[in-house]
């Protein structure tokens, strides 16, 4: 039997590290080969301990062809041999220990690591068959739990928990409050359920059916007040009364048809008008959340059809028929953020972006309510910065400008650089990259250097070097995934500041402070913080604090 531990850690749901220790490292690979893409599709790294010796096995993942070995559908495993001593191996190798009892000791390092995810996972290897699920540290329950691997939800931020009596709850992936209970089938709401706001104030409280509230059930404003109670069709309402902040009935629905207010949970109208179907559908007016008018006209299964658009002024801003028309859209300040073409309630066509002080920002052409062939894009102060094609949002290729000059042209792969050539300010080209590979110069808005270095699918991976403004150095080590990761040094003025390891772009492992060229301080650091034991000295290098630290103070 293997056991292998895992903690995953994420600042953003983009950028995902999992470390992971194992006690075989053969069935370790082949386990994550066949299985990792299920954690996650697009996973940056893994790094693997291997018993006592935290040997560290890279795998890397994106959807690019080159990292996808076609011959077998397999990942590709990179493997580089790298003390880590950010976590340290745990002496108990027992591959039968009960992690539903993990030992207070566990259960405050995970207390410790500051990040929005903080993720136990254990890979069980029995009998040729694989066995996955995670283990959290639970905030709102104050102890540590198991969930399926299958059921937490990266994409959407939440996680979900089973337990025996047949409930459901799902929780918030950031601070790990109740959003659901109740009822699933198939791995879906089905039957009674309670959602709940982020605060954790009740929202809904009925029956649901394939994920979608279907049957009877309550809604409520963030005052706990109803707004609707009666009965909902594929995720609509259909027959029933709603109530406005005084639990007055001001609409009443008959098979999805009716007069309707709606309301926001604060209670502010934003919609009056005829409903078809359980959706929009006839006449009616929408409001911003000053309650002045913002669009007045005909709607068809939800979208606006034919009708006028107001700004907050109540000046005419678009007019739209048969769901087709030039449009302008306002924040809630009043300020012109876009204007084009909409078709069925999306941006269709050509288009218009702004900053908020009136500056062009994007202009070009949109597809669904996103960038989707020939644009440009502009910073704050008007310059361009790309010119090129978009698909879905991301660029595909292009020209990249700093100070008006070209510093990039080529193709690009979810907006990263695949395959082009870089210039400096003379316009000479000093690298090309292929498949994302290659040496890499990038420079500031100024035209000054600040890095260069080598570039591993379209990111910073392996030496780097990065620069200030003025030029001085800043910074000198080692890269993965585009973030610092590995030896590194630090600089200010000259004069080395910091020299270490680093992890997911942050100082983490062992690592020392200098100031003015002598000693300062020298230990262990998490996430950028001075954590675990470490000693401070004086300006004449005398030993002045030993001890630890947890998060970044003495303890």
């Amino acid at each position: 039997m293997l056991d292998a531990k895992v903690i995953f850690t994420s600042d953003t749901l983009d950028d995902v590290n999992l470390i992971i220790e194992c006690s075989n490292e053969d069935k370790m690979k082949d386990i994550c080969q066949k299985y990792a893409t299920k954690i996650k599709r697009n996973i940056d790294s893994l790094i693997f301990l291997y018993k006592g010796s935290q040997i560290n096995f890279e795998l890397t993942f994106s959807n690019q062809a080159d990292s996808i070995d076609r011959n077998n559908g397999k990942m590709k495993i990179l493997v580089n041999k790298k003390k880590n001593s950010q976590f340290n191996s745990p002496k108990n190798k027992d591959s039968s220990k009960d992690y539903n009892n993990t030992s207070k000791n566990n259960i405050e390092v995970l207390k410790k690591v500051k990040s929005k995810y903080i993720v136990d996972i254990f890979f069980s290897y029995i009998d040729e068959k694989i066995k996955l699920k995670i283990v959290k540290y639970n905030k709102h329950l104050q102890k540590i739990i198991n969930i399926k691997l299958i059921n937490y939800k990266f994409l959407n931020e939440r996680y979900i928990i089973y337990d025996k009596n047949g409930i459901t709850k799902e929780y918030n992936g950031y601070n790990d409050e109740v959003l659901f209970e109740g009822e699933y089938l198939s791995e879906q709401r089905n039957g009674k359920g309670k959602e709940y706001y982020y605060n954790g104030k009740l929202i809904f409280e009925g029956e649901f059916l394939n994920g979608l509230k279907n049957g009877k059930g309550k809604e409520y404003y963030y005052n706990g007040k109803l707004i609707f109670e009666g009965e909902y069709l594929r995720g609509k309402k259909w027959n029933g009364k709603g109530y406005d902040g005084s639990n007055n009935i001001i609409y009443e629905l008959k098979n999805g048809k009716g007069l309707v207010k709606d309301y926001n949970h604060n209670g502010k109208l934003i919609f009056e008008g005829e409903y078809l179907n359980g959706k929009r559908n006839g006449k009616g007016k929408e409001y911003n959340y000053k309650g002045k008018l913002k669009f007045e006209g005909e709607y068809l299964n939800g979208k606006r059809w034919n009708g006028k658009g107001y700004d907050g002024s109540n000046n005419i801003i678009y007019e739209l028929k048969n769901g087709k028309g030039y449009m302008k859209e306002y924040n809630s300040e009043g300020y012109l953020y876009f204007e084009g073409e909409y078709l069925f309630g999306l941006k269709n066509g050509k288009g218009k972006e702004y900053y908020f002080n009136g500056i062009l920002k994007f202009e070009g052409e949109y597809l669904n309510g996103k960038r989707n062939g020939k644009g440009k894009n502009y910073d704050e102060n008007g310059n361009i910065v790309f010119e090129g094609e978009y698909l879905y949002n991301k660029k595909l290729r292009g020209r990249e400008f700093q100070n008006n000059k070209l510093v990039y042209e080529g193709e690009y792969l979810f907006s990263k650089k695949l395959n082009g050539k870089g210039y400096d300010e003379n316009g000479n080209i000093i690298y090309e990259l292929t498949n994302g590979n290659g040496k890499v110069k990038e420079y500031w808005e100024s035209g000054r250097l600040f890095f260069e270095g080598e570039y591993l699918n379209g990111k910073r991976n392996g030496k780097g070097k990065e620069y200030w403004d003025n030029g001085k150095l800043l910074f000198e080590g080692e890269y993965l995934n585009g973030k610092r990761n590995g030896k590194g040094k630090e600089y200010f003025e000259d004069q080395l500041e910091f020299e270490g390891e680093y992890l997911n772009g942050k100082r983490n492992g062992k690592g020392k402070e200098y100031f003015e060229d002598q000693l300062e301080f020298e230990g262990e650091y998490l996430n950028g913080k001075r954590n675990g034991k470490g000693k401070e000295y004086d300006h004449k290098g005398r030993l002045k604090f030993e001890g630890e630290y947890l998060n970044g103070k003495k303890i």
